[in-house]
């Protein structure tokens, strides 16, 4: 009897310990849950404020730089395209770089508060590049003060520079996407928190390329840049009022220089292997291993093979992210030699990107009624590489139109039209007639980015997803740049015929039909490679991934003990 007493005592200890356990995180989350609740909410706007700040001071300086290029710096059309795309690659990269600092060499708070001056800095030298002060007037004498050329264009590609760095920061540090809290979120939620975040994006720049293109290049042309100037000031005022809330730390589960670490690891130990004996591994990584001769764990290494099955996605999106940029380049030049007039109004010059941002903003909701759709089967997972695929293809036939529009371009006679006060000889065809290579590109943005971004995050492991990520910044980034290259190639190769300064004197139409080209095997090379991507289900994406890591075992057993849990709070027995 005294063993059964004690051994009911011991239970009943037990349930009460587990009841009290049990009980105090359930009363302070009751009593701290509408607070809790509204913290995160107001997180989660703050951080979507400043990214629409920061997206609508990028737009702000993009929008209208070829022109102000070619008409305020003298340069060629070529040139302004190739720093138009080169501060859009930056752009893309330097969260990379910004992220790595923030991780191993600078504090977080310290570094967030470096690139808000950078981009303060940055956006204050643009008006002091465009700003001429012709009309200065004291005491009724006139003054002229400009800079040279030279130091012009010095402090114009210094602020660019410093803007640059510090978009990278506000996008690494403040606006990461760990920041969104998509941990426990399935492929349907991931996909549709993307389209409708890149549907915000769009919103933005639309609003951008008609209000700021519209001041620059016709009310105040020299007062334009101060918008952006504003704009990244507002972004900083959010940042500094909710600061301690809003700056994210993520987890240093792995980090880039690791991953990189592992793949030159086994490239050297397998070239040594290869040369001197051979050995049967299942992956050449397997090489980076400790217990195959390496200097890397398990963990790192698997989830470092899990992520290179990834890079035949984003290889493929480097050609696409070229074609992607002839909006501000090429599309962007075509637009100006064209007749702008409408209805007696002269339109501004990027408020044609509008045109391509439409289709994205009307797809996105039907989009979410086909993936809702999609994904209503619980037996089978969708996987959105046919969107990828028909998105490719857009862009193909977007870049095609864009060739036939220029051959279309230059049967109509040439008029003079006036931009930024300077008179130029264009087209008369009206600009409206280049819609069609617009909408396509539009089609395209709409269908592959958020897919290559749910592929990105869903076929890796929890911990390799932020560096899934910078990889797709990188190949994007690398896209931006490889355009700068055709363009400069396009130009040297071909004495200025394929991509001249002049449009009516050249063939940028062969640029386009060779561009189109490349964008069709393109999208042949991916389409065969595709069904590796074809299924999202959580039990075929295992083999995917590779290896659970010890730490989302972990973290599996904590959500199966907080599930057992609620189940016995539920209980009614209990």
């Amino acid at each position: 009897m005294s063993g059964a007493d004690r051994k009911d005592t011991q239970e009943k200890g037990f349930l009460n310990h587990m009841a009290d356990k049990e009980q105090q995180p359930g009363s302070s989350d009751h009593a701290g849950k509408v607070p809790q609740a509204e913290k995160k909410l107001h997180e989660a706007v703050c951080v979507l404020l400043v990214e629409l700040c920061e997206r609508f001071t990028f737009f702000g300086i993009v929008c209208n730089m070829i022109l102000f290029c070619t008409l305020k710096l003298g340069y060629r059309s070529y040139q302004a395209a190739m720093v138009n795309m080169c501060f859009v690659g930056s752009s893309t990269l330097t969260p990379v770089l910004v992220g790595w600092l923030a991780e191993y060499l600078v504090g977080r708070t310290k570094l967030v508060c470096v690139c808000m001056f950078l981009h303060f800095l940055g956006t204050a030298l643009l008006p002091v590049v465009s700003f001429p002060f012709e009309d200065v007037h004291i005491d009724r004498r006139h003054l002229l003060l400009t800079l040279p050329k030279r130091e012009q264009k010095i402090v114009f590609y210094f602020a660019l520079l410093t803007a640059s760095l510090g978009i990278g920061g506000i996008r690494a540090i403040v606006c990461p996407l760990s920041a969104y809290s998509l941990e426990d979120c399935g492929p349907k939620e991931l996909l549709s928190f993307f389209n409708w975040f890149h549907w915000l994006v769009n919103l933005n720049s639309a609003v951008v390329f008609v209000s700021i293109s519209y001041i620059q290049q016709s009310v105040a042309r020299n007062l334009g840049f101060l918008i952006p100037f504003v704009s990244g000031l507002m972004a900083m005022i959010t940042i500094h009022m909710v600061r301690g809330e809003m700056i994210y730390k993520p987890k240093t589960d792995s980090s880039l220089l690791t991953t990189f670490g592992v793949i030159f690891s086994a490239l050297r130990t397998c070239c040594l292997r290869y040369r001197y004996l051979s050995t049967g591994l299942a992956s050449w990584l397997d090489h980076a291993k400790e217990n195959h001769g390496g200097h890397y764990t398990e963990t790192q290494v698997e989830g470092t093979k899990s992520l290179a099955r990834l890079f035949p996605l984003f290889t493929f999106q480097i050609l696409y992210r070229t074609c992607l940029m002839q909006i501000p380049s090429g599309y962007y030049l075509q637009t100006m030699n064209s007749n702008l007039h409408f209805s007696g109004f002269v339109l501004p010059v990027a408020a044609m990107n509008v045109i391509s941002i439409v289709p994205l903003l009307i797809l996105v909701p039907i989009l979410e009624c086909i993936n809702s759709w999609l994904f209503s089967s619980k037996d089978t997972g969708h996987s959105p590489t046919i969107y990828i695929v028909v998105g490719h293809v857009s862009a193909a036939l977007s870049v095609l139109a864009a060739g036939f529009s220029e051959i279309h371009r230059k049967h109509f006679p040439q008029v003079e039209q006036t931009l930024s006060q300077e008179v130029l000889l264009v087209s008369s065809m009206p600009c409206f007639h280049l819609a069609p290579q617009y909408i396509l590109l539009g089609v395209a943005e709409a269908l592959v980015t958020p897919s290559c971004s749910l592929l990105s995050f869903w076929l890796v492991p929890e911990g390799m997803r932020g560096i899934s990520m910078h990889f797709l910044a990188l190949f994007n980034g690398a896209g931006c740049f490889m355009g700068a290259l055709f363009v400069q190639t396009a130009h040297a190769g071909t004495q200025g015929n394929w991509f001249p300064h002049l449009l009516h004197e050249g063939k940028l139409e062969r640029f386009f039909f060779f561009l189109a080209f490349l964008m069709m095997v393109n999208t042949l090379g991916f389409w065969t490679i595709a069904h590796r991507y074809n299924n999202l289900h959580e039990d075929c994406i295992k083999e995917f991934r590779g290896n659970l890591l010890p730490g989302e075992k972990l973290l599996k057993h904590e959500k199966a003990i907080k599930h057992y849990n609620a189940v016995l709070e539920s209980s009614p027995i209990l």
